[in-house]
């Protein structure tokens, strides 16, 4: 005599499935993006050779050096062989307006390149170029005379006395990893030497090399 094998009850699944398909959605987890203590807003010009980070296990030179204020940390980042701005804060939504992407402030480089681009190999870079991490977005680029302001390098480029060296302002809206230096790379201009001016509304002015001021009052 064969059993008839009675039917499997699909109750129980169909509970499961109702409490899952009914159970509130989590809500996204918020950063707190309000410093923890009094806030603070510092500008420092960025000497050549000095890593853009408080600390380094093999001693090379880092902000600590030049910074002696805890608990900030920097907005973005600059290459240790370039100069320039940088803006060190505790303030997080500062710190995000000035480098998420969708963002969109403008930072301001002054470059000095080998070679004399012409205004056609600029338009390339304002236009946009594709670079192996994708197309840039459109720059503004200008040709311009040595900042009046630029103070002496150490050490010094190295200039070739056969190719001449030309400066361009450069303005990104965008912030990839040693964007500037690829892109005049790419259109055959490699860059000698790289100062960021400006990021958004803050400006380096007449702030020397490893010098730093504290802006927190006034923002």
């Amino acid at each position: 005599m064969f059993l008839t094998a009675k039917p499997m009850r699909k109750t129980s699944q169909r509970i499961h499935q109702d409490k899952r398909a009914n159970a509130p959605a989590r809500k996204p987890v918020r950063r707190d993006t309000r410093p923890k203590g009094p806030r603070r807003v510092i500008l420092f010009n960025k000497p050549f050779d000095v890593l853009p980070q408080f600390s380094d296990e093999a001693g090379r030179r880092t902000l600590k050096d030049f910074v002696p204020v805890g608990d900030v940390y920097a907005a973005g980042r600059l290459d240790r062989d370039s100069e320039g701005l940088m803006i060190l804060t505790n303030d997080g939504a500062l710190q995000a307006a000035l480098t998420q992407p969708g963002k969109r402030t403008g930072k301001v480089y002054f470059v000095q390149v080998e070679g004399a681009p012409q205004e056609s190999d600029l338009s390339l870079l304002r236009n946009g170029v594709t670079l192996n991490d994708g197309p840039t977005l459109p720059a503004g680029i200008e040709l311009v005379d040595e900042p009046e302001w630029l103070w002496p390098r150490q050490p010094p480029i190295r200039e070739r006395k056969a190719i001449p060296t030309s400066w361009l302002k450069i303005t990104l809206f965008e912030g990839r990893n040693r964007q500037v230096r690829r892109m005049t790379a790419h259109i055959g201009f490699p860059t000698l030497r790289l100062i960021r001016f400006a990021m958004g509304e803050h400006q380096l002015g007449d702030l020397p090399p490893g010098e730093w001021r504290d802006i927190s009052a006034a923002i």
